[in-house]
């Protein structure tokens, strides 16, 4: 996927996320906020897994799945989403290691439980 098709995404990404904002509030768990915007995606015709698993090798031998991540987008962006007071730097370094491990360039770290969902949406990048 070229650099411009993951931004145009990314748009229709924050538009969607808007969406829920609006229609739900800050104040719920992270699960609703998942199932809320999947559905939401859905409706804007986006391919949605959710959770995907990382898989993860030491020393050239496969591990399996380590982690998983919330959803992923057209099977190249990942969105981590969370319902939190702040967002902590170890959410972020969470997205930076899913980005690296599944090899992935475009992330999105959404804090829902914010006023303005504005404020917590964060875009990282890996080798954009």
């Amino acid at each position: 996927m070229t650099n411009e098709t993951l931004n145009k995404f990314g748009g229709i990404i924050l538009d969607a996320c808007i969406t829920v904002h609006r229609e739900l509030g800050p104040g719920l768990l992270e699960s609703a906020y998942v199932i809320a915007l999947v559905r939401e995606l859905y409706l804007r015709e986006i391919h949605t897994k959710v959770q995907a698993p990382v898989e993860m090798s030491y020393k050239e031998v496969p591990l399996g799945k380590i982690y998983v991540m919330d959803i992923l987008v057209e099977n190249e962006i990942i969105l981590e989403i969370k319902a939190v007071d702040r967002i902590e730097p170890i959410f972020k370094a969470q997205l930076i290691t899913y980005l690296k491990l599944a090899n992935k360039k475009l992330g999105y770290l959404i804090n829902f439980n914010v006023p303005l969902l504005k404020d917590g949406f964060i875009r990282i990048v890996n080798n954009f």
